[in-house]
């Protein structure tokens, strides 16, 4: 598993990221599978829902980066 780090500090503080991606999902990120093709994943933010065929892809998925932290 790879892990960045992003250098620019914000208020003292370091972001480490210890997903395969900033912002793709993963299928080692699933937490549980629902029964409309969906999955929900854990990141270091906490837990979102997404679409089995956003995992994996290598694009950003947009149900990760674009909630509300």
């Amino acid at each position: 598993m790879a892990k960045y780090v992003n250098k620019k500090q914000h208020e003292g503080r370091c972001t480490t990221v210890t997903t395969p991606s900033r912002y793709g999902s993963h299928t080692s990120m699933v937490v549980r599978e629902l029964d409309d093709g969906r999955v929900v994943c854990k990141d270091d933010v906490g837990e979102y829902e997404t679409y089995k065929d956003r995992l994996d892809n290598g694009l950003a998925d947009s149900n990760r980066w674009g909630r509300k932290s």
